[in-house]
């Protein structure tokens, strides 16, 4: 068996050939129409944009930091600008029911013409229509409408009055009104004297006083009649006047909105309500009608489009409830809460309606109510205006009852894939709502003839966030960070907040040094400080180790101790770090302990890692016998949770080292995973792994064939940084590729594993025939024990008297 060569260091690495640029900066290329890589996503969302059937709304899915939204908000804003500018809303007094205001449709930018109007109008009743009542012509004709009241109850009066004088009795008007009194010779009798008539005289007196008691009473009920009969003329005469008034101003208005019937008819009750209130207009000290009439003439314009050259499109960052279907404010006055149509206010789906709406689906979901109500009213096709006490049920206190406006929006919902996958899992709606998904791709194919597409991209991003422009070196060294970020040679990340973030650190580095284009190595510098600013934690964890809390070991051999890799992720951070393992076995009855998993420190798929584990050692070194062995594994000082299976290949090595008495090299670190039948499979985080090792190894001493092993399915993926390339040079570190274990133990223990013949033998002298001569020694030790116990059981139950059966 043949010994794993190292990789060379142009495998270690895939450099961009900045040659192949023929630009001097990125200044000279043009922009890029659509985004690099993402055809697939691009035609989903095509698709969902075209489709007119209704439920056909998108869900872009990305991972985190992806950029999915400014890419679908750039897509939208470009495809917005040759789309219908939608219609104006408003909302308007509802004069037959108060309590529930009329929503009106009107062309884009006609709303704020419509509240203009309004408002013109008004300021017509404040003014010149108030101004009629104070005309000559107005005075006079209620001076005539009074004074013929006045004579027609002073006729009557004056009536009875010669009535009652023909027949000797006074009509005598006080301040409580009329007094009928008996007269003689013209003046009124005293008490004194009607005392002393007689009872025949007194009785025709009060017999005819009585007679016109009551005619005078009839001529005083009727002077309620006349009253109402004169406010009825007073309130024809106001309404004739206000006609008059409102003749010139609403002729004007009317021919500007002759072309929309929903506004003539608004008019037409405004100038009904007018009328009915036109004594509100005169008599009134302060000058003027009250405000709470004249704002019931005011338009409440909720959507204004006139702005607009083409479609909305919306991104609501805060997408609750109100937010989302918008809400009725209150006031206080005197104590109390006090509401009108004016107080009514859009909401994002309002703004959006006839275009397009962009949300966040993890904020969506983490705001009360607000994805039930979103999905309400994609239902419905409409947006009904009301809070989150009225939706449900929660007050039941009277509010206004807007009326609902028809929704027609595409709404865009941005979130990662398992938002979607839960979603489409669990919410029976999501699916009739949410038709058509659109996946980003997180990374494309790096291709060298698509080098000048991928300068072209960023020099974009660059005029988008209006930084330097980038020379060749700084595009080269862009190119090679976003395969480090995608972990693979031969991919590219498509994560352009990244991309862009680490541009703009650049331009920053390029100002310092008072540079006009970013060059490559402010593109290193950013990458560098970036690295420095999350490195307190790595930092930390390598002073541990130089200074022994922290043990792990780069020289020298131990039995049944190895050096196997670990990742550390934190934020947008990751940073790795060798981590001892430790192993124990002595005879017994095929017991594996996981001390991780028995401390509750190991998760689901470090414990399938070690149950995987057990299963090829016993398949491989004991296929037609008992396993006879108890061993245990440990990570050593691993106070936190431990998860993953890339250290299984490192706890095979260790495991067999204990068993077969062997040590391994210190000076080497292992990543990988392993199968059933020895096979090393590809794990994450190599880059990391392989430079966390270089770095503790550099700091404990001189390097000196150190090395660390991984599987060789993972070779595409390094992309390890400048000083590690350059120690490779330098024959002071190595990196092997493996594809079994045999390869692993091979550079391990320095000698031959050995291959198993067809009768499952391995050569004498290897370390695999040991590892299996070592498991028959504890499996006769067992047998011993066993039969040791056997005898022992039979002594315990023996009789002592001879001739007693057993």
């Amino acid at each position: 068996m043949q010994e794993p060569k190292a990789l060379t260091v142009d495998q270690l690495f895939r450099s961009c050939p900045t040659h192949q640029f023929a630009f001097q900066t990125t200044e000279s290329l043009a922009d890029l129409d659509e985004p690099l890589g993402q055809d697939q996503f691009m035609r989903a969302l095509r698709f969902g944009i075209d489709i007119a059937s209704r439920g056909f709304n998108l869900f872009a899915l990305s991972s985190r930091g992806a950029g999915s939204r400014e890419l679908v908000q750039n897509y939208l804003t470009h495809r917005a600008q040759t789309a219908e500018v939608p219609a104006d809303w408003c909302y308007l007094f509802n004069f037959k029911s108060p309590h529930c205001p009329v929503a009106v449709r009107l062309p884009a930018g006609e709303g704020a013409r419509f509240r203009a109007d309004l408002q013109m109008l008004i300021d017509e009743l404040r003014g010149s229509v108030t101004g009629v009542f104070e005309s000559e012509d107005y005075q006079g004709r209620m001076q005539e409408l009074q004074d013929r009241f006045n004579r027609q109850q002073e006729s009557n009066i004056e009536q009875i009055g010669k009535e009652a004088a023909k027949d000797n009795v006074a009509l005598i008007s006080n301040q409580s009104g009329f007094t009928l009194a008996p007269m003689r010779d013209g003046e009124v009798i005293e008490p004194e004297e009607y005392d002393k008539l007689s009872e025949e005289e007194r009785e025709k007196i009060e017999a005819r006083v009585a007679e016109l008691q009551k005619k005078l009473q009839q001529v005083v009920q009727q002077a309620p009649r006349l009253r109402r009969e004169l406010h009825k003329q007073v309130r024809k005469l106001n309404e004739e006047i206000m006609l008059f008034a409102l003749e010139g101003p609403m002729r004007e208005i009317r021919d500007r909105w002759k072309h929309l019937p929903r506004a003539l008819d608004h008019l037409d009750s405004i100038q009904a309500d007018i009328v009915e209130h036109a004594s509100a207009f005169r008599g009134r000290r302060g000058g003027g009608p009250p405000n709470e009439l004249l704002d019931r003439y005011r338009a409440n314009v909720l959507v204004d489009n006139g702005e607009l050259t083409g479609a909305p499109v919306i991104y609501e960052d805060l997408p609750n409830h109100h937010h989302l279907v918008g809400r009725i404010e209150h006031q206080v006055r005197e104590g109390a809460l006090h509401t009108d149509y004016s107080m009514i206010r859009s909401g994002a789906l309002h703004r959006a309606n006839g275009g397009y709406l962009i949300l966040d689906a993890r904020r969506v979901l983490t705001h009360p109510m607000a994805w039930e109500s979103l999905k309400q009213m994609l239902s419905a096709g409409e947006i009904r205006i009301e809070s989150l006490e009225q939706a449900y049920g929660l007050v039941s206190t009277a509010s206004l009852q807007p009326e609902c406006i028809p929704l027609s929006v595409k709404v865009v919902l941005v979130g990662e894939r398992q938002l979607y996958y839960l979603l489409a899992h669990h919410d029976p709606d999501f699916g009739e709502l949410f038709k058509v998904e659109a996946d980003l791709e997180d990374d494309l194919e790096r291709h060298d003839e698509d080098l000048e597409l991928h300068a072209r991209m960023l020099a974009t991003m660059a005029r988008q966030a209006s930084i330097r422009p980038l020379d060749p070196g700084a595009v080269g060294a862009m190119i090679e960070h976003a395969s480090r970020l995608a972990g693979d040679q031969r991919k590219l990340t498509t994560h352009e907040c990244v991309l862009r973030d680490l541009m703009m650190e650049a331009d920053h580095w390029a100002a310092e040094d008072r540079a006009e284009v970013i060059g490559s190595s402010h593109v290193g510098q950013a990458i560098l400080e970036r690295r420095a600013r999350a490195a307190r934690i790595y930092r930390r964890s390598r002073e541990l180790v130089r200074r022994g809390v922290l043990m792990v070991a780069t020289s020298g051999e131990r039995i049944g101790q190895v050096n196997a890799l670990t990742v550390t992720r934190l934020a947008n951070h990751s940073f790795g770090m060798p981590a001892r393992i430790s192993a124990t076995a002595r005879p017994g009855r095929a017991q594996f302990v996981d001390i991780e998993r028995e401390a509750k420190l190991a998760g689901p798929l470090h414990s399938k890692a070690v149950m995987i584990l057990s299963r090829f050692i016993a398949g491989r070194y004991a296929q037609d016998s008992e396993l006879s062995l108890t061993a245990s594994l440990a990570f050593e000082q691993a106070y936190g949770g431990i998860e993953g299976d890339s250290a299984s290949v490192a706890e095979a090595c260790v495991l067999l080292s204990a068993i077969a008495r062997v040590p391994l090299k210190q000076s080497m670190a292992v990543t990988g995973s392993i199968n059933q039948h020895g096979e090393v499979q590809a794990v994450g985080g190599v880059n990391e792994k392989v430079e966390g090792f270089f770095e503790v190894c550099s700091e404990s001493g001189s390097l000196d064939g150190h090395a660390v092993l991984l599987p060789a399915s993972n070779i595409e993926h390094l992309m390890l940084d400048a000083r590690v390339r350059a120690a490779v040079a330098d024959g002071r570190f190595a990196v092997y590729p493996i594809t079994r274990l045999n390869d692993a133990l091979r550079l391990l223990t320095g000698m031959e594993p050995g291959e198993a013949d067809e009768h499952g033998q391995f050569p004498a002298g290897s370390f695999n025939r040991m590892v299996t001569d070592r498991l028959m020694a504890f499996g006769q030790i067992c047998q011993r024990n066993q039969q040791a116990m056997i005898e022992q059981a039979i002594t315990d139950i023996r009789p002592t008297d001879p001739h007693q059966n057993v």
